[in-house]
């Protein structure tokens, strides 16, 4: 073997274990965005995204039915500097990390996990490991879409939340840079090159929030509606019109008392009431009209007893029935859920703490999700999802929006598109598997949002990966801003420039800086400030602007041995 590949067997490398879309979506991000090199260990690369993955650049491809240590000395997991386990099955992924923590003690390791409790248990057993969940990374992207507003997105920061709001809502002196203008007909312009064009703010939280007078009154239309919903869906409809035919009438005998009766208005109801509970006597004194105007009153007033009785009795054995079979009470200004798996439990948790009332579909009665939406009161409906009955029982046509997140994506269509049939002006959340053809159904089917999980979450875990911390992630439209934490190395770019020389229109911006020698922290960073060795920065960054502020802020490698000359 020569010089060259002998160094290059030794350098650190990054080790992928898993063939799902969040696995080929993360091996992009690192060859891609970033330029690492990556080994990949898969079971087969004919099946599930392993074509996918092995056609990318700068991808060495380990083909092992399972991660067993035969497999990781093939991916020379010895020598590698992290390793990513993105594997749905936590328990498979904790055995996974067990062994390759016995190959490398001191390998980085980023494991995916549903069970973020497990996880952060299991992270103190492993130096240098972080435990992520895709399903936690993407969900305020969907309640975003699905609120068809700006969600409540917060990031925490060392004694300081930053927010994301509309300029016009925040004080000139909350406002830490701009995020986007999304005014254009066309897509935001993330980062502007003009801050004040941005529309679109992080701001610093200063315990003043306060609800907007539109999200007010749209809560009290929706509990009006709600009510209403309700009181109509308790009652039959043939006795609700019945009972309204029977009190017309009564009202039709103190309008005839009162105009052709000779009676005064006050008499007239007076009348009216009297012979309606059956307080009549008989007058051979009076007229016809008028003794025929009690008569009518008198009979009608001894039916409505009858009927209103059985009205009562109607609605409390529906509802109780209603209740016995898990039927979701009516409702209106819902957000409709549809499934319950991974992302579907996040966004039903995200949605009932934000005070917004949620309907579940379910076809799964053991599905993941259906234990948390029950302990929480969440009403879930049973059914196929693909089925307009099943849609219209979960009372899609009085919702607010649709959020379809199964993992079928023939499912999450056909729910789409019923939805939209229904109504014109549904908001409709999409989860679809492939990033590209989300975005091709968002455009050609008129779908308000379609979103995938792995394209949202792969950022994250890149960055893990690579030792930088991202803090949190912003969704704009169906871009992604991403919050990080980004060391200066000694001898990179970065070292010794001016803070704000790393902002870059469109691409990164300075919000933050901790200072090495002295330990704290400046938010927003001061003007001038030259960066030193250990100092941190904290960027908001597209995806290709972090990547590129990645590169920029460690040292150059060395040239190998032998080269040149």
């Amino acid at each position: 073997m020569g010089v060259e590949g002998e160094q290059s067997r030794r350098r650190p490398h990054l080790v992928v274990c898993g063939d799902d879309a969040l696995a080929y979506q993360l091996v992009e991000e690192l060859v891609t965005r970033i330029g690492d090199e990556v080994t990949v260990i898969l079971p087969s690369a004919q099946r599930n995204h392993g074509p996918r993955i092995a056609a990318l650049p700068k991808v060495r491809v380990i083909e092992a039915p399972d991660l067993s240590e035969a497999a990781f000395h093939a991916a020379r997991v010895e020598l590698a500097s992290a390793l990513a386990l993105v594997s749905q099955d936590d328990v498979g992924n904790i055995h996974a990390a067990l062994r390759a923590q016995e190959l490398n003690s001191e390998l980085r390791l980023v494991i995916r996990f549903f069970n973020m409790s497990l996880g952060h248990r299991i992270r103190a057993l492993f130096p240098g490991c972080e435990v992520l969940s895709d399903a936690a990374t993407a969900a305020p992207s969907f309640v975003a879409g699905a609120l068809g507003e700006l969600a409540p997105s917060y990031v925490r920061l060392p004694g300081r939340t930053l927010y994301v709001a509309r300029r016009s809502e925040v004080a000139p002196d909350r406002v830490i840079c701009g995020l986007a203008d999304t005014r254009g007909a066309k897509k935001p312009e993330l980062l502007p090159t003009e801050q004040n064009n941005a529309d679109l703010v992080l701001a610093l939280a200063d315990g003043r929030a306060t609800i907007g007078d539109a999200a007010a009154h749209r809560r009290v239309r929706n509990v009006l509606l709600t009510l209403w919903w309700r009181v109509a869906a308790s009652f039959n409809r043939k006795l609700g019109i019945a009972t309204l035919g029977l009190f017309a009438l009564l009202g039709l005998g103190t309008v005839l008392f009162a105009s052709v009766g000779g009676f005064s208005w006050g008499d007239a109801l007076y009348v009216t009431l009297l012979d309606a509970a059956g307080a009549a006597q008989p007058d051979s004194t009076l007229n016809a009209v008028n003794k025929t105007i009690q008569t009518m009153v008198t009979i009608v007033g001894i039916s409505i007893i009858p009927v209103v009785t059985a009205t009562v009795v109607d609605a409390v054995v529906n509802s109780r029935l209603s209740t016995a079979l898990g039927r979701p009470k009516p409702i209106a200004g819902h957000v409709v859920v549809v499934g319950l798996g991974n992302v579907g439990t996040r966004v039903v948790g995200l949605l009932h703490d934000l005070g917004v009332p949620v309907v579940c579909v379910e076809s799964d009665e053991s599905a993941r999700g259906v234990a948390l939406a029950r302990r929480i009161g969440v009403p879930i409906v049973f059914g196929d999802a693909s089925r307009e009955d099943t849609l219209r029982t979960a009372y899609l046509g009085t919702s607010r929006a649709l959020v379809a997140v199964t993992n079928n994506d023939v499912t999450n269509l056909e729910a789409a598109l019923h939805g939209r049939a229904l109504r014109d002006d549904l908001r409709v959340v999409l989860r679809l598997l492939d990033s590209d053809f989300a975005e091709r159904v968002q455009r050609n089917f008129g779908i308000t949002i379609s979103r995938s999980v792995s394209y949202l979450a792969a950022p994250e875990f890149a960055a893990a990966m690579l030792g930088r911390q991202v803090l949190g992630t912003i969704p704009v439209g169906r871009r992604v801003l991403l919050i990080a934490e980004v060391p200066i190395h000694a001898g990179s770019q970065l070292d010794g420039v001016a803070s704000h020389a790393v902002n870059a229109p469109r691409q990164a911006q300075v919000i933050a800086i901790r200072r090495h020698a002295t330990g704290t922290f400046e938010l927003p960073p001061p003007e001038g400030h030259r960066l030193a060795t250990g100092d941190r920065l904290v960027v908001l960054a597209t995806r290709a602007g972090l990547g590129r502020v990645l590169t920029r802020s460690v040292a150059p490698s060395a040239p190998p041995q032998g080269e040149g000359g």
